[in-house]
């Protein structure tokens, strides 16, 4: 996955996985529910607007919700399912990993500060009006991780 990926290491959950391998059982079907929970849980925090920590997303610029299209915040129509619809899990040896290869997951994980490659100035519509911009700052919204409640699951 390269777009974006969290890497949380858990003692708890390494016990629990270690007493696992030492009963003669294989990680990877725990490992799986594991990635599946996660997903959803991800997928909860699109349609709540939150980050794992719960705490809320900024909002959208005013003049781009007004044209956009979908239901929220980093949700599109028409994309294939776009961010959210896009992450997924992957079990390989003792561990899982949850993310997505979304270009524009890093920036909306982390957020970012888009410049121009070449010229002086972006130039893109937003409400209908040509807008030219040295820069624009798009905010961080993190989306993966993992929140109290999935710790606890």
């Amino acid at each position: 996955m390269s777009g974006a990926r969290i890497r949380l290491d858990s003692a708890e959950v390494d016990r629990a996985l270690e007493r696992l391998i030492s009963l003669g059982r294989r990680p990877e079907p725990a490992l799986k529910n594991i990635g599946l929970h996660l997903v959803q849980s991800t997928k909860e925090r699109f349609v709540q607007e939150r980050a794992p920590d719960g705490s809320a997303w900024a909002p959208l610029n005013p003049a781009y919700a007004a044209t956009k299209k979908g239901p929220g915040i980093l949700r599109e129509l028409g994309n294939a399912g776009g961010l959210m619809g896009s992450i997924t899990y992957k079990v390989s040896g003792h561990q899982v990993e949850e993310g997505t290869n979304k270009v524009q997951a890093a920036v909306h994980q982390f957020g970012a500060t888009i410049v121009p490659r070449n010229g002086e100035a972006l130039a893109f519509s937003l409400g209908g009006e040509a807008v030219f911009a040295k820069s624009v700052t798009i905010p961080a919204r993190p989306y993966l991780g993992v929140s109290a409640d999935d710790e606890a699951e």
